[in-house]
């Protein structure tokens, strides 16, 4: 076996996050390798060939936060081979089934278009409703735009009012949104702001789907953000990458090996080397021994407790960041076409995130079943499309569907078992989705199903879930995934870095986390570099 090769930094995962922060750090001329367990590269954001000539999607399909970020435009990522197709519309929610008669029964198709959006609302909810939405993106925008900022940056108290005290702060000389509206605002449930601005149930039922991806239900504290967000996909939507989510991972590891930096896929971190309190390296599943003064572990937290193993200190041996029971429920499907929602044209419907849900309670009661351990008894699908404008997808007259549920259990409560439970579940998501775009499962030819089980086992998601660590008010910012490693170190360790959803800003597909981490990083070898300077000096 050869003897143990040297590196500046190892990365632990090969996931988005993990690849970001290598990125940053090969930029910036240190060596980096980057192990991975799997084969398949980017973790959740990844693509592969499901079936013959298939590409289809492990994990996300559609990236928002990323696009908002400003990661793609610094690390050049589309001269590495990243092209993105614009989700617009980027939301389109129908009519209730069966149709009613009268304003109600038309579609709400959301667009980058304001105005083209607000006209929508109008048609289907009435004027009012069509002009509170245009203030309601009016006073979020900036509020979003100061969560983005926050995001980006570790989650100390300084930063967190430096983002958001602007929107408080005298314009012009008349003050801005009081401070106790804005906290009132932000740490409220999003079903409360809704009800604020919104009188149509189908436009909040729409925003409350489309906010609820963060996993929590929207009737909890905090999630007012998550909807919030929308404000932002009028100036840049969501995007689907050509080839699939996963070119986003893939122009990431040709960025880093332009840098000098590799990527070693197959051959994870058994075990972190640590000597004095300081990480030496990694040994991997192969026995291979990469030594290096610092190692970035963009893995799930919980896996890096295991790395350190007896060497783990308190603050990392002690983590019980809370996990919660599952997130969701997937099916991908080959279809001889793509959904069909009868009056909508295809342009209108099928361009970015199809939150198939006309009432909050549809939400609520499929809550409140996960809650308690049992499948929701009405699935409230989402569905993506992104064939028809990105045929290297799919063979001609073949399109990937995607439908997501969300609120499915990964431990069923009374005893139940997903390996006979997994083939009725999807069949009743994918007939909520028939209700609305009839013949749609007559279209299916091939279904690949994931469970939360199955996401545990494929994605290394403990218990299923997407987000690593509940996405709830309580781990979020400066408590995410505990208060002792909210600041992306390990106390007690040196040279031992966090990243990946587990840390904030959470999961999604956003980086944020992974160029935190590189960031603290190099801030963190400044001083180091200075006195080795000084020394050379001195010997000199």
């Amino acid at each position: 076996m050869a003897g143990p090769t040297a590196v500046d930094v190892v990365v632990v995962g090969a996931g988005h996050n993990g690849l970001v922060a290598a990125c940053y750090l090969a930029r910036a001329g240190l060596s980096v390798e980057v192990v991975e367990r799997d084969d398949v590269l980017g973790g959740a954001v990844s693509t592969v060939e499901r079936w013959p000539g298939v590409r289809v999607d492990r994990g996300s399909s559609a990236h928002v936060i990323i696009r908002h970020s400003g990661i793609v435009e610094e690390l050049e990522l589309a001269r590495h081979g990243l092209r993105y197709v614009d989700c617009d519309p980027w939301g389109f929610a129908p009519a209730p089934v069966p149709d009613d008669p009268g304003p109600d029964g038309r579609p709400l198709v959301f667009s980058v278009d304001l105005d083209a959006t607000c006209a929508s609302i109008a048609a289907a909810c009435g004027p009012d409703d069509a002009g509170a939405y245009r203030r309601f993106v009016e006073v979020w925008r900036p509020r979003s735009r100061a969560v983005v900022a926050a995001f980006g940056q570790r989650p100390s108290p300084g930063r967190l009012v430096g983002a958001f005290w602007p929107l408080g702060a005298p314009s012009g000389g008349r003050p801005r949104t009081p401070g106790g509206e804005l906290a009132a605002d932000f740490l409220g449930s999003g079903d409360a702001l809704l009800d604020r601005w919104f009188t149509s149930e189908r436009l909040k039922a729409a925003l409350a789907w489309f906010g609820a991806q963060s996993g929590p239900p929207m009737s909890e504290p905090g999630t007012a953000a998550m909807v919030g967000w929308v404000a932002l996909l009028h100036d840049v939507p969501p995007g689907h990458p050509v080839g699939g989510s996963g070119e986003l991972s893939v122009a990431l590891r040709r960025r880093l090996e332009a840098a000098g930096g590799r990527v070693v896929l197959g051959d994870g971190a058994a075990r972190l080397l640590v000597a004095g309190g300081q990480v030496t390296g990694v040994e991997t599943t192969s026995g291979r021994r990469l030594c290096a003064p610092v190692v970035v572990a963009a893995c799930h937290v919980l896996a890096t407790r295991e790395l350190a193993g007896g060497h783990a200190p308190p603050a990392l041996a002690d983590a019980r960041p809370p996990i919660g029971n599952g997130f969701g429920l997937v099916v991908r499907a080959l279809t001889d076409a793509p959904p069909s929602y009868p009056g909508v044209p295809a342009r209108d419907a099928l361009g970015g995130l199809q939150l198939l849900c006309t009432d909050r309670a549809q939400l609520a009661a499929a809550a409140g079943d996960w809650q308690a351990g049992r499948l929701p008894r009405e699935p409230v699908p989402l569905a993506m499309c992104f064939s028809p404008a990105d045929d290297t997808l799919a063979p001609a007259g073949r399109h990937v569907v995607t439908v997501w549920g969300q609120w499915y259990p990964y431990a069923l409560a009374g005893g139940g078992d997903w390996a006979t439970e997994a083939g009725p579940a999807a069949a009743r998501l994918l007939a909520a989705v028939d209700r609305f775009a009839p013949g749609f499962t007559g279209s299916i030819r091939e279904t690949y199903v994931q469970t939360p089980v199955a996401l545990e086992r494929e994605l290394s998601l403990p218990s299923g879930n997407v987000m690593h660590v509940e996405m709830g008010l309580a781990s979020m910012f400066g408590l995410r995934p505990t208060p002792a490693l909210s600041g992306y170190r390990v106390p007690g360790l040196r040279g031992l870095y966090l990243a990946g959803a587990s840390t904030h800003p959470g999961g999604g597909v956003s980086g944020n986390s992974g160029r935190t981490a590189a960031r603290l990083v190099l801030a963190d070898r400044r001083p180091m570099a200075r006195l080795r300077r000084r020394v050379r000096r001195r010997v000199r």
